[in-house]
């Protein structure tokens, strides 16, 4: 829905006046409208073919509005970031005291994994992988946004008292679960739950560590034979 959808008229009292170019500020669910534009256009015209001005143009917008939400067309693909990191740093903080500090990371991720599967159409996630993995310039921007998100992990594992280097590690493990678990399962035909595999993963990073504490036996030497 457009100003005009709902036949807005332009007060000409001189008290009341507001600048049309005002108005068009307030477009009903702007963000939404020029995400979905995007995900059609990247589709129908591909990525590299597709601008701002078409975008826009098709959610019923300018272009000035659009750069309100978005600083280029790549930031339409990672929509949804900030939320993403809030509700992991946000699981971190609320788990028990007690529970260590990769659990409780992995705990966050598992969960942000499941609000992200519920949120997200599985036909949209697929299109927008094939979009990262096609294009330098995304995944330049994917892993800017990884990196920033290990930063925030980490400082929520400083402030529940978590020392260095094990909250940076923590939280550097936590991304690299996150990041495979999502690729098994956006990779799979009929995906199983992405909580699941985030599980996975970090049972296999468990195992993998694991195995530099298991105890190291040496060989027997052989008996010499004598001359």
């Amino acid at each position: 829905m457009s100003a005009t959808d709902i036949g807005l008229t332009r007060d000409v009292s001189g008290c009341n006046q507001v600048p049309w170019e005002t108005m068009a500020r307030w477009e009903p669910d702007a963000r939404g409208r020029l995400e979905k534009a995007a995900r059609e256009l990247f589709q129908e015209r591909g990525y590299e073919r597709t601008t701002v001005e078409e975008i826009a143009a098709r959610a019923g917008l300018t272009e000035r509005t659009f750069f309100r939400y978005f600083a280029d067309k790549r930031e339409v693909l990672f929509s949804g970031s900030k939320e993403l990191e809030k509700g992991i740093v946000d699981g971190i903080e609320r788990s028990p005291r007690e529970t260590s500090p990769l659990d409780a990371v992995a705990a966050a991720f598992e969960a942000a994994g499941a609000e992200l599967q519920d949120r997200r159409d599985l036909h949209f996630v697929r299109a927008r992988y094939a979009l990262v993995t096609e294009h330098a310039d995304i995944q330049e921007r994917e892993l800017i946004k990884l990196a920033a998100l290990a930063v925030a992990v980490t400082k929520a594992l400083h402030a529940r008292g978590v020392p260095e280097p094990a909250a940076s590690l923590a939280a550097e493990a936590g991304v690299a679960v996150f990041k495979i678990g999502f690729e098994r399962w956006v990779r799979e035909k009929k995906p199983r739950d992405l909580a699941a595999h985030i599980r996975a993963a970090v049972g296999a990073l468990k195992a993998v560590t694991a195995e530099g504490k298991a105890p190291t036996t040496r060989p027997k030497n052989k008996p010499t034979r004598r001359a």
